[in-house]
């Protein structure tokens, strides 16, 4: 077991995700300075609307963009390690802010693609017009591109808890697979709207 003090925010941060965050609440400012001083890893366990979750991950600080003068800073951080949360302490004795005791999970790292992941990754964009970057070489593809999917948070946190990494391509796949169909069918909604009232030339019926 492991004591980490604890950021809980309404989202999911991923093994690898740069995530750029501003501190402005006495208490994190508190957490992240003396994280800072010893040279230590914070967590942000997920927390759902009026439920904190079990599961989280930590993050180093890897630099301090901005400090302010009445103690704000914008930091730059870096996830490290998927961990379940073994206990909740809100807050620590003789600090403002929170904190717990820690297991770190296993999780499989792979450079692995599941075949047909990246066409599919590519249509996605296609349709949405949306430029992403990603690097296919890297390891642990699914965390890379895990919040440019669409994923609601209810599902980032499921992917979060599974451990293989080509589970995790295969959870991906099967969202994919269902939001596809939805996009293709909106296309053609916009089209149809896109073209109403203008002048248009149908193809002949054979019947």
């Amino acid at each position: 077991m492991v004591f980490l003090p604890l950021f809980p925010l309404n989202l999911v941060a991923f093994p690898g995700e740069k995530l750029n965050l501003h501190i402005f609440e006495p208490r994190y400012i508190q957490l992240i300075t003396e994280c800072l001083e010893a040279d230590t890893p914070f967590g942000i366990p997920v927390y759902m609307p009026n439920q904190q979750m079990d599961f989280g991950t930590s993050l180093r600080v890897r630099e301090v963009s901005q400090r302010y003068d009445d103690g704000r800073m914008d930091i730059r951080t870096e996830g490290l390690q998927i961990f379940r949360l073994l206990s909740f302490i809100n807050p620590v004795e003789r600090k403002l802010y929170a904190g717990g005791q820690i297991a770190y999970q296993e999780h499989e790292s792979s450079t692995e693609l599941l075949p047909g992941l990246l066409d599919h990754l590519k249509k996605l964009y296609q349709h949405l017009q949306t430029n992403v970057e990603f690097n296919e070489r890297s390891e642990n593809f699914s965390y890379q591109i895990a919040h440019k999917i669409g994923l609601s948070l209810e599902e980032e946190y499921e992917l979060l808890q599974i451990p293989q990494e080509l589970e995790r391509q295969r959870f991906i796949s099967r969202h994919l697979n269902r939001i596809m169909p939805v996009i293709q069918e909106l296309e053609k909604t916009k089209e149809r709207i896109r073209l109403n009232g203008h002048f248009r030339n149908f193809d002949p019926l054979n019947f």
